[in-house]
């Protein structure tokens, strides 16, 4: 046994037995080897002290766009259709491809540092972030949203989200072991058309690839969409078979009844991402009329620039604390259930479910414990629900992803953070200037 924690509370996600005390957890090269109640006989490398610690599962970011932390702050306050067009467009345009890599260090630095094992990411110059992904060890889905506004010029294998597709798929996809994952992805409805779907969905089912795409993320794109085709973006989805491999859907704020049921035939998962929704004021998508209507609900951030947090802790107790307020009950989506939504949920929209979202035997060892000496953890009535709506990721002191130690105790093991910061002011900055 490579490493054991001991005499630790550990929250595992499964049915069973939700959380544990006084319990122990053995990891051997990238699998959990031991969970019980009772010390292992089987010695091991290491041991770690679990006195006022606490183990749980990473948590799966499975909407982001992490070289969004170059523009961290910079075009707040405004809606999405503005903030978008006016400010992000033409500041996406000034950036280079190193520059894409150095804001994908920041945020995987953040978000290992917070809490988060796996992330699905949408941008561009993905072959950058496939490469620090994979060097950073954390577990990452990634993939370029196509856009297309003219369908008459439209070339798909010119298009730069195949091209960069392609290179991912050569030199990034399954490796180590499937931690790195290429995706499929269509931006939007309102950004790209029919042709580009299509083509998207051949690929997609050319190589056997999940599919990310932003769905009715605001009542404008919703209603415009409806006016331009006489169908929501869901129903046009469905038509084309984008919705017929694995898909993420992000936001799914103005989806409909009949939006909801055509997502849970084709077992969608929709990525609620309430911080930025709220931010942007597009909106709070439903998620326990979802749940009740059997949809997979999911958990994301949003690109840093629309947060401005990749605290993914801040989303789970937002996720509940929004549900509570719209149904105007007290119960709507328990503790227990949100964080579900964070571990368990999005590891099947990764495509994940056998090998993450839950502290169990033969499941890989992507966990993180937590210092629960803290004030903001004690007392301590019920572990779940302290950590849904108590912690935040500034209590993370472990964050271990296929049993290798990536961050401790203000210490990064695979990520240098003061190059990555040196780059961001000398390299990247300055290119906003």
């Amino acid at each position: 046994m490579d490493l054991l924690f001991s005499n630790i509370t550990i929250i595992t996600m499964q049915a069973s037995q939700p959380v544990l005390h006084h319990a122990y957890l053995g990891v051997t090269s990238s699998k959990i080897c031991y969970l019980s109640t009772e010390a292992p006989l089987e010695p091991a490398k290491r041991t770690i002290d679990g006195k006022n610690r606490l183990l749980m599962p990473g948590l799966i970011n499975t909407h982001s766009h992490l070289p969004m932390t170059i523009l961290r702050g910079y075009a707040d306050n405004c809606n999405l259709q503005d903030w978008l067009f006016k400010h992000i467009f033409p500041a996406e345009a000034k950036l280079n491809r190193q520059a894409i890599g150095i804001g994908a260090s920041l945020g995987v630095a953040e978000m290992l540092r917070t809490g988060t094992t796996s992330v699905s990411d949408m941008y561009f110059y993905i072959p950058e972030i496939a490469k620090v992904t994979l060097s950073s060890g954390i577990k990452a889905n990634i993939c370029n949203g196509l856009t297309s506004f003219d369908s008459l010029s439209f070339d798909f294998q010119k298009n730069s989200s195949y091209l960069e597709s392609l290179e991912v798929l050569r030199d990034y996809h399954l490796a180590d072991h499937g931690r790195i994952k290429l995706d499929a992805s269509i931006h939007a409805e309102y950004t790209s058309h029919i042709s580009a779907w299509k083509a998207v969905v051949d690929f997609a089912g050319e190589y056997n690839l999940n599919m990310q795409i932003h769905l009715s993320e605001t009542e404008l794109e919703h209603q415009n969409c409806i006016a331009k085709h006489g169908k929501t973006p869901a129903e046009l989805f469905y038509e084309c078979g984008a919705l017929d491999i694995r898909a993420t859907l992000a936001h799914c704020v103005w989806v409909s009844d009949e939006d909801i049921d055509l997502l849970v035939e084709k077992d969608a998962t929709a990525a609620h991402n309430p911080v930025s929704n709220l931010k942007l004021a597009s909106g709070i998508a439903r998620v326990t009329e979802m749940q009740k209507r059997g949809l997979n609900v999911s958990l994301g951030t949003d690109g840093v620039s629309s947060n401005n947090s990749l605290d993914m802790f801040e989303e789970v107790k937002m996720c509940s604390l929004l549900q509570k307020s719209i149904t105007r009950d007290a119960s709507a989506l328990p503790a227990p259930e949100a964080l579900k939504i964070a571990t368990v949920n999005g590891a099947f929209a990764q495509g994940r479910e056998n090998e993450t979202g839950r502290l169990a035997v033969d499941f890989d060892a992507d966990i993180i414990m937590l210092d629960l000496s803290v004030p903001n953890l004690n007392p301590c009535h019920q572990e779940i629900d302290t950590i849904v709506y108590s912690a935040s990721g500034k209590d993370v002191i472990m964050t271990m992803v296929m049993g290798k130690i990536l961050y401790e105790n203000g210490i990064y093991y695979t990520l240098d953070l003061e190059k990555i910061y040196y780059e961001l002011e000398n390299q990247v900055l300055p290119l906003l200037r």
